[in-house]
């Protein structure tokens, strides 16, 4: 058993955001209510809209983004009845809606924004309540080995499930669509074809049709999928069936096969035969887990959950059979059966239920998990009770691992085991739940509508040292670095003093991949370390220089994707990889001496080109030259650029990038950066490249770097003499949530009001950094400026605050080449969301 103290510890609210309240608030919780929690920190979750003149109900769907909760963007569904359910995809950019009317909507981002939906694509079946969905599985299923967290190489700690996608297309491409069970025993399936044309089948279950009141969907590991249907009794058997998707001269077709059946155990306990007659809740304990669910029977005070798992067996042989046909080895007759694995004493009435996403990989599957990893937060499920607490339990053992007591239920622990006194009055509960993608995070609707955000201790509330909460920040923050997913639940945890150690260690670690594995993960780790950086005042100046790099290596990308080959039967390197070589092996301090070694035909573009690629050639120039002249300031590491001083490989891409701009100077003058001499015979250009080479052969070799030298000090603090130094625009006003949960007070928001900016040390830390309200703006992506008040709409990142504007005012093909790259996602990865135009 868990210590009661280290259960308390575990679990503390974050925030909760809520509805204004008004003496006619309109906004009411929704029966069902239900909520999802997508792999990009996107929570939907619905309510009710009354309309006092109309006296109906207009069913909402409401997205927020965990950083700025407040900012919630609520869409009429157009469903004429309840929201049944809410799934996310795989890729956490659209969501599934569907209705007790059996009518199923796909919403898609608009224009790729967090904050702009609509609805794309749907299907139904008329008039039949849908009571289960889900998206046809990919077949990409990572398993996450938590006994190997201190392994080096990420493939020994994810390693790749064989998994076979529910549907194919022709070369093995997965084909999307989804899922759903009826309330009268129906199986619909509708697949997205690669035109946009959706196709729908529908099939029975079985021959013979029964009420489901409850289902859940899981998928196997050879492309089937299992529904599990219960008629919402106790004294009724749980049905499975297997269900198999196919398509056949442009149809879809519908296979179904019975599987064994359960009854709960709670049923066949002659002591507590009757006491739970309904089943409240049925769910495979993971999406790509079918062999085990939890089960929720209930009365009207109280509930008991079990845990089951499906396992073959060996099928015993009369001694008759056996003499005649003598049964060896793997011979043996085997069936599926239904085994218990765990269940609980009498609890409180459960009103949700949250499972893990984690893909653990449970290697004893007798409940034994070694002493390490016990205490890892990804092993536990959430239940929500009708008295307003939240219990963390083991997914397999139901041991309780952490207990939440809300503001309805604050009573102490002793008093546990004293039945309470039900009052006429309601209490405050979480009617729908969901775990974050790593389980450091819970979100919760309550029976108010009000969303809380509970954080969930990596250690469980134990009092672990250090390392160990390091390491388990640590491995999670791999898992998402090697997926993709958003990370903003486990920033949560970290703490101002772990930043430093967090970093180098994510460092370290991404030291010891392969070549390969580093290209790919190159521009999500630098990511990764502005968002940690961001959370203590002492690496706050750091968060400008990942910013900088992430620009750095996209303008290198860019302009490098450029040069072509004067002839098309050129050796396999690219104008690029050669640049890049010939750069590296020639160490003059002379930029016409190393344009000589080069191709100059490779670097002929449009004049209409170069001349729309001078704002992003002009911050290069920028940068240099304030590189270069706080070369003389180095010993202060709190000022923005520090880090470049001693970072050959990016000061190995200024040099290279200084090269092209060059030889693009010479076809085209003013595609050049403008710098403001004292002297109108300078060439800044060769000065600019001359520092910056000597700069960089004392770090080229990571391995020995050496000290910049007098005479190179001097010279660069002479650089302010000789050229106007830049102001450069390092970030957008930070406003999002996660800086000012660091004090572990509770914070209130309010849907729909965003709340102050002040209110965190360091948030004030960024004043020196970032453009005060009513100062001029920049697009932080195009280079432009804005004005004081934009008058163009603009959209901003969640994560990092980038701002850009939403339309293009480009026409040249370059740069839209370069726009392109940010459709989607930013610099950082993270998602866009609109911006208000009075934005401060």
């Amino acid at each position: 058993p868990v210590p009661r103290g280290c259960a308390r510890r575990a679990m503390d609210l974050a925030y909760v955001c809520e509805w204004e309240k008004t003496p006619k608030s309109n906004h009411c919780p929704s029966i069902p209510l239900v909520c999802a929690w997508s792999c990009r920190n996107l929570i939907a979750f619905t309510t009710d809209l009354k309309n006092e003149e109309e006296k109906d109900l207009t069913h909402m769907v409401h997205i927020i983004d965990t950083e700025h909760p407040w900012d919630v963007y609520s869409v009429n569904s157009g469903h004429a009845e309840v929201i049944t359910c809410l799934e996310w995809d795989q890729s956490g950019s659209r969501l599934l809606s569907a209705d007790a009317d059996g009518h199923i909507k796909c919403w898609s981002m608009t224009d790729h924004l967090a904050n702009s939906w609509e609805n794309t694509v749907g299907s139904a079946v008329e008039g039949d309540p849908v009571v289960a969905l889900s998206w046809l599985h990919n077949g990409v299923k990572l398993a996450l080995h938590v006994e190997k967290s201190g392994a080096s190489n990420f493939g020994e700690k994810f390693s790749r499930v064989k998994f076979s996608p529910s549907l194919t297309l022709f070369g093995g491409k997965p084909m999307e669509g989804w899922i759903a069970v009826t309330i009268s025993g129906l199986v619909t399936v509708s697949l997205l074809k690669p035109n946009g044309q959706v196709l729908t089948s529908t099939e029975s279950l079985c021959r013979l049709r029964c009420r489901v009141a409850l289902a859940d969907v899981a998928f196997t590991g050879g492309g089937n999928i299992v529904v599990a249907t219960s008629d919402g009794s106790s004294s009724s058997p749980v049905q499975f069936y297997k269900v198999c998707v196919s398509v056949v001269n442009e149809k879809c077709k519908i296979d179904t096969e019975i599987l064994p059946s359960l009854f709960m155990r709670c049923t066949t306990d002659p002591a507590r035969k009757d006491k739970y007659p309904a089943i409240t809740h049925l769910k495979f304990l993971a999406r790509d887990m079918s062999e085990q669910v939890l089960l929720c029977a209930s009365n009207q005070n109280s509930s008991i959950v079990e845990c089951w798992s499906l396992r073959k067996e060996g099928l015993p042989v009369n001694n008759i059979f056996q003499q005649i046909s003598p049964v060896v080895g793997d011979k043996q007759p085997m069936i599926l059966k239904w085994r218990i694995l765990s269940a609980t004493n009498d609890l409180d009435r459960v009103s949700a239920v949250a499972l893990p996403k984690l893909p653990i990989s449970l290697t004893n599957t007798d409940l034994k998990v070694a002493n390490d990893t016990k205490f890892f937060p990804g092993l536990g499920l959430a239940l929500a009770f009708h008295d307003g607490s939240v219990h963390i339990v083991h997914r397999l053992s139901l041991q309780m691992m952490a207990v939440f007591y809300g503001a309805s239920s604050q009573r102490s622990v002793d008093e546990q085991t004293i039945k309470r006194q039900r009052t006429a009055a309601p209490l405050v509960h979480f009617k729908a739940m969901q775990l974050s993608w790593t389980s450091l995070a819970l979100a919760g609707i309550d029976s108010h509508g009000k969303l809380s955000m509970l954080r969930i201790s990596p250690s469980m509330g134990h009092v672990l040292d250090m390392n160990m909460s390091l390491r388990h920040l640590l491995f999670l923050l791999e898992y998402c670095m090697v997926t993709g997913y958003d990370w903003w639940d486990i920033l949560l945890h970290v703490q101002p003093n772990m930043v430093q150690n967090l970093v180098e260690k994510l460092h370290e670690e991404y030291m010891r991949q392969n070549a390969a594995l580093q290209q790919v993960l190159s521009t999500r780790i630098v990511a990764m370390k502005a968002s940690l950086c961001k959370l203590s005042s002492s690496t706050i100046a750091r968060v400008c220089d990942y910013h900088a790099k992430l620009f750095l290596i996209a303008i290198s990308c860019t302009l490098k994707s450029l040069l072509r080959p004067h002839f098309l039967n050129t050796p396999d390197k690219s104008p690029g990889d050669r640049l890049t070589e010939i750069c590296s092996k020639i160490t003059d301090i002379d930029i016409d001496k190393v344009m000589i070694n080069l191709k100059t035909e490779e670097f002929v573009l449009e004049m209409t080109t170069l001349q729309s690629l001078q704002q992003l050639i002009q911050w290069v120039g920028d940068f240099v030259l304030y590189l270069l002249a706080s070369l003389p300031n180095q010993g202060s590491p709190v000022r923005p650029g520090h880090s470049f001083l001693r970072d050959g490989a990016s000061l190995g891409m200024f040099r290279e990038l200084m090269v092209v701009i060059r030889i693009w100077g010479l076809l085209k003058p003013s595609c050049l950066p403008v710098y403001t001499a004292t002297s109108d015979t300078q060439d800044s250009m060769s000065l600019l490249f001359r520092l910056l080479t000597k700069l960089w052969l004392c770090c080229r070799e990571e391995n020995h770097i050496t000290e910049p030298d007098d005479t190179l000090i001097d010279e660069c603090c002479l650089l302010p003499s000789q050229l106007l130094i830049p102001n450069i625009d390092w970030l957008p006003i930070n406003d999002g949530i996660i800086s000012k949960l660091q004090n572990k007070q509770l914070v209130r928001l309010q849907f729909g009001k965003a709340p102050g900016l002040v209110g965190h040390t360091v948030s004030s830390q960024f004043d020196a950094f970032v453009r005060a309200p009513g100062q001029p703006k920049i697009d932080h992506l195009r280079r432009l400026h804005l004005g004081a008040y934009p008058t163009e709409e603009c959209k901003s990142c969640t994560r990092c605050g980038c701002v850009t504007m939403l339309k293009s005012p480009n026409k040249v093909t370059a740069v839209k080449q370069w726009e392109q790259r940010w459709i989607k996602n930013c610099l950082c990865g993270g998602l866009w969301r609109r911006m208000p135009l009075s934005y401060p």
